[in-house]
């Protein structure tokens, strides 16, 4: 038995060489589920994830990664476990309303991603607690600010972002968005779609049907948080084809 493992005992304990192994523990938990991109343009934002059924029996549509925290905000929570997912958007949505409640207007997705990375962060303090095995993937079309993408991981950290992405292939998705930096700010808002859509599918290496994705787009300052339809995916799959076929 190494030296070291006697330090991932408990979640407040540092090894001698200054690392908290239960923090490690939980960032692969939540690297280990499915790969989600999230994206921003002129005017608007996005998120796309796969999306896989555990069970044949199962209605897919009770099946979701993307949720929405306020009529403007959305996520996608990326990790292994479902219920750390939920548990995360139930409690950014109490936040979200009792923002509202206290000024008098919905909560920006600035102040839902800090309000989150500090709850997140508090965990990773007491032995009593442990992080939750996700990371969010937080846009909204902002009224000042425009278009935005917030990511927040288990340890409490949160920054803004052109473009980001989170799960197994995050690395690889990463170089993929790199490339695109200095188009983004003019992308319309089907390119931005098409665009994350692009990434997944490179980065998987593998083609898509409709009903193995899921997306979701936020148009403009008075645009509302949105799921797209397994038809309208399709229409963007068909369009990303044509134009590889063009």
């Amino acid at each position: 038995m190494s030296r070291d493992s006697n330090y991932d005992h408990h979640i407040s304990i540092f090894s001698p060489q200054g690392r908290l192994y239960q923090m490690e523990y939980a960032f692969k938990a939540a690297n280990s589920g499915l790969t989600s991109v999230a994206l921003r343009g002129k005017d608007s934002a996005a998120v796309v994830t796969q999306k896989k059924v555990p069970d044949r029996l199962m209605q897919a549509s009770s099946v979701s990664r993307i949720f929405q925290i306020t009529p403007k905000v959305g996520t996608v929570v990326t990790g292994s476990s479902t219920a750390d997912a939920k548990a995360l958007v139930q409690r950014a949505r109490y936040e979200s309303g009792q923002w509202t409640f206290d000024h008098g207007y919905s909560a920006p997705a600035k102040v839902v991603a800090k309000r989150m990375a500090d709850l997140a962060q508090v965990n990773t303090q007491s032995s009593g607690m442990r992080p939750l095995a996700c990371i969010s993937l937080i846009i909204s079309v902002d009224d000042e600010e425009g278009p935005s993408v917030f990511k927040v991981d288990c340890a409490g950290h949160y920054l803004p972002f052109f473009a980001a992405a989170a799960g197994p292939k995050e690395q690889e998705a990463v170089n993929f968005l790199e490339k695109k930096r200095e188009e983004m700010p003019e992308y319309t808002s089907d390119e931005v779609i098409r665009t994350a859509i692009t990434c997944l599918g490179s980065v998987l290496g593998s083609d898509f049907k409709g009903s193995e994705l899921e997306v979701a787009c936020v148009t403009g300052t008075n645009g509302k948080f949105t799921t797209l339809t397994e038809e309208e995916i399709e229409g963007h799959l068909n369009a990303i084809a044509d134009d590889a076929d063009a």
